[in-house]
């Protein structure tokens, strides 16, 4: 495609999940001319030094949330495949219309070579451990995960990237500075170095570093915003025996819990068996995340338990919230604090000799000795406490003295703009999906929010 040309059929900012999937289905549909723009750098050239160091560089744009792939690149690169699961589409669309979006954009992701193993569908053992969980107050959500790998996200995303790059017009290290809207149409995009370009329809998919800009823009041109509510709490590092009973039927467990003390919902995310602890940066706060290998395993296993958090009036900014908590973190352990169990509940500050003599040993380099009750909120962190006892019972030796505490985990979930059932704002022609758009939370319906907005604009604006 002659990448000199200013206007397109399309004009797509940000080359996430969310953004792919829309060009692949523009171009695959009717052959669309689509202009797709990403702030961060291409696939091949995104380089993390945390993944090798545990610590964070600051760089800015991040190379693990910014560059083609998005923050789906260096994820743990699970496909969820429950509708219930990873967003909120379904307000959206109905519920058979989801399923069959999550089961077409899953044939995508396997065309391009995500693994055939689908993990936890529903089965006896499956069912079982349902029952398990209800008797100890749990409820488990049946999610089926097709498990791609940390090491082999990339390359499937790579894929894509060059199936893409002769039917598409592909900028990276190009950042949209403003959508350009005339009479209450959206006509195009102004970038930081000055160019524009125009389009008969634009997407914006920023991801969830870009998802503060799109707030700012929906500000701007008058578009309405709702928040959502932000998870705060930490990522638990345990011997991967100690979740055996769980991980070998399940892979991850999506666990709900009521908390005793709060009767705030707590909940497991992100499971990763054999896997290893990692940072997140969102440029002005660092994070903790986690990984697995398809390829490299660990003798330990992680999962994150996260404290759901919405705010009512007069305070509407839940991000900020999150931040605040994590930049408490940072600045009290130089990014990531890491605490055993057992050091918390006895008050004590972790130290590198406690954790030295620890049968669970820091995937996490990087990670701090600290004090975890100096940087939660008490309601968190004792709803957090809770749902450890209670899964204890489920998986005997998660609630033990030197199962590990990494904090903060923070899941910022993007304000979302006022959206019709194609994904397009009251601004027409202005369409806004994934993360960043504050729909999706996960990469399957990242995806279906791409291929749902390209449908829309390829049905005239209808879904």
């Amino acid at each position: 495609m002659d990448k000199t040309r200013t206007h397109y059929d399309c004009v797509i900012a940000g080359a996430g999940p969310a953004g792919i999937f829309a060009a692949l289905e523009l171009v695959r549909r009717n052959g669309s001319s689509v202009l797709l723009l990403e702030q961060g750098p291409d696939i091949d050239k995104r380089v993390c030094p945390a993944r090798d160091s545990g610590v964070c560089a600051s760089c800015s744009p991040c190379d693990v949330t910014c560059g083609w792939g998005g923050a789906g690149a260096f994820s743990d690169g699970k496909l969820t495949l429950s509708p219930e699961v990873g967003g909120w589409l379904s307000e959206f669309v109905e519920a058979a219309t989801l399923a069959e979006l999550v089961h077409y954009v899953d044939g995508v992701w396997c065309e391009y070579g995500a693994p055939a193993m689908v993990h936890g569908a529903l089965s006896k053992k499956f069912d079982v451990i349902r029952r398990q969980a209800l008797v100890y107050g749990m409820t488990l959500v049946a999610s089926p995960v097709r498990h791609m790998g940390s090491d082999r996200a990339a390359g499937i995303l790579k894929a894509m990237h060059d199936d893409l790059e002769p039917r598409v017009a592909l900028r990276t290290n190009t950042t949209v500075e403003r959508i350009v809207v005339n009479d209450g149409v959206a006509t195009g995009v102004v970038c930081t170095d000055g160019r524009e370009y125009s389009a008969d329809a634009v997407i914006v998919a920023p991801g969830r570093q870009g998802a503060s800009w799109l707030v700012d823009e929906c500000h701007r041109l008058g578009i309405a915003v709702r928040t959502n509510p932000v998870d705060i709490g930490v990522r638990v590092e345990v011997p991967a025996a100690v979740t055996e009973p769980l991980t070998s039927v399940l892979y991850e467990s999506k666990l709900i819990y009521y908390a005793d003390t709060f009767d705030d919902p707590v909940r497991t995310f992100c499971m990763n068996p054999h896997g290893v602890v990692s940072v997140e940066n969102y440029g002005d706060v660092v994070t903790v995340n986690g990984h697995s290998y398809a390829d490299h395993k660990t003798e330990y296993t992680n999962f994150a338990l996260l404290v759901s958090t919405d705010f009512t009036q007069p305070f509407d900014d839940p991000i900020a919230y999150g931040k605040s908590v994590a930049r408490l973190a940072n600045l009290l352990g130089e990014d990531i604090i890491v605490q055993r169990l057992g050091d918390l509940l006895a008050g004590h500050r972790s130290t590198a000799e406690r954790l030295r003599r620890s049968t669970v040993q820091p995937t996490l380099g990087g990670a701090t000795p600290g004090d975890l009750s100096f940087v939660l909120p008490y309601r968190h962190l004792r709803d957090i406490l809770d749902m450890l006892v209670a899964l204890d019972k489920l998986a005997p030796g998660v609630n033990a003295r030197d199962t590990l505490l990494y904090g903060v985990e923070v899941k910022f979930y993007s304000a979302r703009p006022q959206l019709d059932k194609g994904l397009q704002t009251k601004v027409e022609n202005l369409y806004a999906i994934g993360d960043g758009a504050g729909v999706t939370r996960g990469l399957v319906q990242a995806s279906a929010s791409g291929v749902l907005a390209a449908r829309s604009i390829l049905n005239g604006g209808t879904s």
